[in-house]
């Protein structure tokens, strides 16, 4: 059975991903994933990932209680989303999966058991 370009590829090189869509990684299968406070954004902007938003919404709203501003609120879940994300994607990606952007510049990649930890 011959081979696509994607198939071929893994035959030479490692198949990384550089996207917040979990459904692409799901359809690839690559090897690591890179990921960026903009990628996730985008990603969490799609219909398919909207309860993963509304569930860090929820999260961070009970941690900080119904008190708490809708910018305090909105700030944590927007540090824990990426969390989420991270966390969907090492389900997928058997690999490392690399931050990158200057809001993670001073952190080392994300592992699994720092996702686990959490």
């Amino acid at each position: 059975m011959p081979q696509n370009l994607l198939e071929q590829l893994r035959n030479y090189t490692t198949v990384v991903a550089d996207t917040g869509d979990i459904k692409a990684m799901e359809e690839f299968k690559p090897t690591d994933a890179t990921t960026n406070p903009s990628l996730i954004t985008a990603a969490a902007q799609m219909p398919q990932y909207q309860p993963i938003v509304d569930e860090v919404l929820k999260e961070a709203r009970n941690e900080l209680g119904e008190s708490a501003t809708d910018k305090d609120v909105a700030n944590l879940a927007f540090k824990r989303l990426a969390i989420a994300f991270g966390k969907k994607i090492l389900k997928i990606v058997p690999g490392r999966v690399l931050p990158r952007g200057k809001a993670f510049a001073r952190r080392k990649c994300w592992r699994r058991k720092a996702f686990t930890a959490t």
